[in-house]
């Protein structure tokens, strides 16, 4: 389970608030998903940059957690490092990804329900 801290709380309403007001989202692209667009808040780094980034490990967000190594110093691990910094563990980076932690989507505004992946909009959960 995640380590509540300010930073983190601050990071995810920052970033619900950017989805909230157009920023380019989409769920299969690394650098515009939902870790993605966490990681353009937490880092000085683009989409871009993140993308490139990710895809020196193999995997999506779930997979690339779960072999994380913070001795390697490569790309994708300083990118993980960053999300296990404020406080994520390599479920909640899953978690994030994939909108599954039920007692999250509990707590939706209207309610639990299912959120859709690159619907082109963003509920506002924070």
């Amino acid at each position: 389970m995640a380590y509540p801290n300010i930073t983190l709380i601050n990071a995810l309403r920052e970033t619900a608030e950017k989805l909230a007001n157009g920023a380019p989202y989409a769920w299969g692209n690394h650098g515009t998903c939902n870790c993605g667009n966490l990681l353009q808040v937490i880092t000085s780094f683009s989409r871009q940059e993140i993308l490139q980034f990710a895809h020196t490990g193999i995997g999506e967000w779930t997979e690339l957690a779960e072999d994380y190594c913070s001795v390697t110093n490569a790309p994708v691990d300083l990118l993980l490092t960053r999300l296990q910094e404020i406080g994520l563990t390599p479920t909640d980076i899953h978690n994030l990804e994939y909108l599954e932690d039920r007692q999250v989507l509990e707590k939706l505004p209207g309610g639990f329900r299912w959120l859709k992946k690159n619907a082109g909009r963003c509920d506002r959960i924070f």
